[in-house]
């Protein structure tokens, strides 16, 4: 395609460097649409005939039915998937074929291929992790009243709920979806028709291109928008810190299924054995998707540092852009689709989980804040009194709420039998009643304005 400037071909290492095509090839949908519409508005416009812009765009039809067919053909001599489509619409129909690429250039036509694929990559990831806020909402709505450790320094802290902690992860993921909804704002701008990088002489319409390929119309500086990846790149820091909070509850998982805690069986789906020894059931998908996090971070810096210092416009490291993108969106989807699927089929131990918050002195901080309402404590000297009560359950032997009044009295005499009320794992829990707390009633109202959120987004 540009072998009239140079008397030799290049060699066999710079024919493979070169190409694209081994990874670009996943563009293909999206190549053809952009062409589709591009020769549409050639047409429209008398920049081709309507003869050809009828056969380009027909000829277009049947390449795409090949490729569905029968795959993208590797060709290292065309380079990418450009090329392998106007070679195969040649092989269609005929050197008309070639005036498709009037007042276009490779350059703004990747680009716009590039972002229609992002945007469809946004789109799933947003659809998919909607899907894993639902499982997350039927799990947390089973679990409102189960109670369990709430842990800091992965230390007995106070008792929560096992909806409770799984509605964080909702909060997590409506933060993650938010982003990529974000992105895909910045993202909906059409490069098409901004050439090479200067724009054409050919009078074409690009607001006509863009709203054809469902853009909200075009970029405004032809330099920009043959040189701009930031649409990627908040692509895969929206994934980045999506896999981060995936991580966090994959390891979660894998603490919580281990014999120590006993909090969880993971189903047979989600599991593993040894070769070895065949008492062993791993959590090995929580493990992957934990891993795929630091893979995925590793895109996102793989693009940044590919960007860093390139001068205006196009220059052949960009040709590097779609690797990691790929990578970052094949990991995150499985990541999700892993993740949703072991917080459906998950089997909590909530006797387990009971017996621990039970054991930690979780209710410590009910006492003190007892002693601050009900006998006018000031909290620092509250915190003193609950601490050598503690010292002497744990010296004991038994929990807070089984020290006898009189034990408790010795601690400090202003402790009456009240205490009683607040001193159990589940009047700890009932009495978090601020909004946002692990309240029971409080984490049945965060449910239900989350599954309300969700049929709305589906109307």
């Amino acid at each position: 395609m540009w072998g009239g400037r140079f008397a030799e071909g290049p060699s066999a290492v710079m024919r493979e460097i070169n190409a694209s095509i081994p990874f670009d090839k996943r563009l293909w949908r999206q190549d053809i649409a952009g062409s589709k519409a591009h020769v549409a508005m050639l047409g429209a416009q008398g920049i081709v005939s309507a003869g050809d812009a009828d056969a380009i765009a027909q000829g277009l039809d049947r390449v795409a039915a090949d490729f569905e067919a029968q795959g993208v053909p590797v060709d290292y001599a065309l380079e990418d998937i450009h090329m392998v489509t106007e070679s195969r619409l040649a092989e269609k129909i005929g050197p008309s074929a070639g005036r498709l690429h009037t007042a276009r250039s490779r350059n703004d036509q990747v680009a716009t291929d590039f972002r229609l694929w992002v945007r469809d990559a946004l789109d799933e990831a947003d659809a998919a992790l909607g899907r894993f806020q639902d499982a997350l909402i039927v799990r947390a709505e089973e679990h409102a009243d189960s109670v369990m450790p709430g842990f800091t320094h992965l230390q007995s802290a106070q008792p929560v709920t096992l909806g409770h902690h799984l509605m964080a992860y909702y909060e997590m993921i409506g933060r993650d979806r938010s982003r990529l909804q974000d992105a895909r704002v910045r993202l909906n701008l059409c490069p098409l028709g901004s050439a090479a990088l200067a724009g054409t002489g050919f009078p074409i319409d690009r607001e006509a291109t863009a709203a054809a390929l469902g853009f909200d119309g075009p970029t405004r500086n032809s330099l920009d928008s043959v040189s701009d990846r930031d649409f990627a790149l908040d692509y895969l820091a929206a994934a980045a810190q999506c896999s981060l909070h995936l991580s966090r509850l994959a390891e979660e998982f894998v603490i919580w299924a281990s014999q120590p805690f006993g909090f969880v069986k993971l189903s047979d789906q989600w599991s593993t054995g040894s070769s070895i020894m065949p008492q062993k059931r791993n959590p090995d998908a929580a493990e992957l998707v934990r891993g795929h996090a630091g893979r995925i971070l590793g895109c996102l810096t793989s693009l940044m540092v590919t960007m860093k210092g390139l001068p205006l416009a196009y220059s052949k490291d960009m040709q590097d852009d779609k690797p990691p993108v790929f990578e970052a969106n094949d990991l995150l989807g499985l990541s999700i689709a892993a993740m949703t699927g072991m917080v459906e089929s998950a089997e909590f131990r909530t006797d387990q989980m009971r017996g621990l918050a039970e054991s930690g002195f979780a209710t410590a901080t009910d006492l003190a804040d007892w002693l601050v309402r009900e006998a006018n404590v000031p909290f620092r000297e509250a915190h003193h009194i609950t601490g050598r009560a503690v010292a002497r359950a744990e010296a004991d032997g038994v929990r807070l709420d089984q020290l006898p009044l009189e034990a408790l009295r010795a601690v400090d005499d202003r402790i009456d039998d009240r205490v009683y009320d607040v001193l159990s794992v589940d009047a700890s829990v009932a009495s978090r009643t601020s909004f946002g707390g692990t309240a029971p009633s409080r984490v049945r109202e965060a449910i239900e304005a989350a599954r309300s959120a969700r049929a709305e987004e589906r109307r």
